[in-house]
């Protein structure tokens, strides 16, 4: 019987496409042609597949894989730094669960910016092996089928992807309460509405970097910048050049984090790290095709 195509197998692709690619536009197209491929087999050849879902996630594994492979040189002719698509809360922005794939989006630790941004270090194959492993529990033998390698390969993988991520510090975003990340954005939220230099650099941390992604179709800064002090220098800078601006408190990501408004139209979303209550890292998307879920407040 052909059994693929169910709302619960949907979700799981866009899931695991998402993680893969940090893209929910190239998450949807990947699954998208999975299931093209599923259909254009012959009824009689779907029919002896035992399990329909399995065989999606491989295709979508491998799909997803080639796309890592070509990002790799678009991103390089891409203008200024490449972050993730931000994912919003549909909850908080008054809209009910849909049809939208960003609604079949689990937000858990592992969406977080801070965890997205260390997957993009990863060569694609670590990255399918450990994101098909450590986050959806995949064993080696199906990670192999999609991969193309022996079971033993994909376990030194995926043991490799590991240390990226152990030597990057991105799991303690999870250990952060969440009620103390909302607090310290927050105070940053209202000393950057204020424009007060002095407790912003309170607030990050002296060794904190903030990378900005535009695209080259808006305004941003094109280096990242590097020190508290300087990072709030250039927040009230912007402060002072955007008037009007509107700061509100929103998940990005599953995590506490700022969307910044203009005239009912969001043009800015941050994520942040916090450790100890200070802010060590910024990620700003201003690009407006990453934007297209946040374009206005519901």
């Amino acid at each position: 019987m052909d059994t693929a195509g169910t709302a619960a197998e949907r979700r799981q692709l866009i899931n695991v496409a998402y993680r893969l690619l940090g893209s929910l536009a190239e998450a949807e197209d990947a699954v998208q042609e999975a299931y093209t491929r599923w259909y254009a087999l012959p009824r009689g050849k779907r029919e002896e597949i035992a399990s329909p879902g399995a065989w999606l996630t491989t295709v979508t594994g491998r799909v997803c894989l080639d796309v890592l492979g070509s990002a790799r040189a678009r991103r390089e002719r891409y203008v200024g730094a490449w972050l993730p698509e931000p994912l919003p809360d549909r909850a908080e922005w008054g809209r009910g669960q849909g049809a939208d794939p960003a609604d079949q989006l689990v937000l858990d630790e592992s969406v977080a910016m801070a965890f997205l941004v260390v997957l993009e270090s990863m060569t694609p194959a670590e990255r399918v092996a450990f994101v098909l492993h450590d986050v959806f529990r995949y064993s080696f033998a199906e990670i192999a089928d999609v991969l193309d390698r022996t079971p033993a390969s994909c376990k030194q993988l995926a043991a490799s992807a590991r240390r990226r991520v152990d030597g990057t510090r991105a799991p303690t975003t999870a250990t952060v309460a969440t009620t103390a990340r909302a607090d310290a954005v927050r105070q940053v939220k209202e000393a950057w509405e204020t424009k007060d230099i002095t407790a912003l650099v309170g607030l990050l941390d002296p060794a904190a970097v903030m990378v900005a992604d535009g695209g080259g179709a808006v305004g941003t800064v094109p280096h990242p910048v590097e020190g508290g002090a300087r990072i709030a220098r250039y927040m009230v800078a912007i402060a002072d050049m955007a008037p009007g601006l509107e700061l509100l408190e929103r998940s990005v990501n599953g995590m506490p984090g700022l969307v910044a408004r203009r005239a009912g139209v969001v043009t800015t979303v941050a994520a942040f790290d916090i450790v100890d209550g200070h802010v060590t890292r910024i990620w700003v998307v201003r690009n407006p095709e990453k934007l297209r879920l946040w374009a206005q407040d519901g």
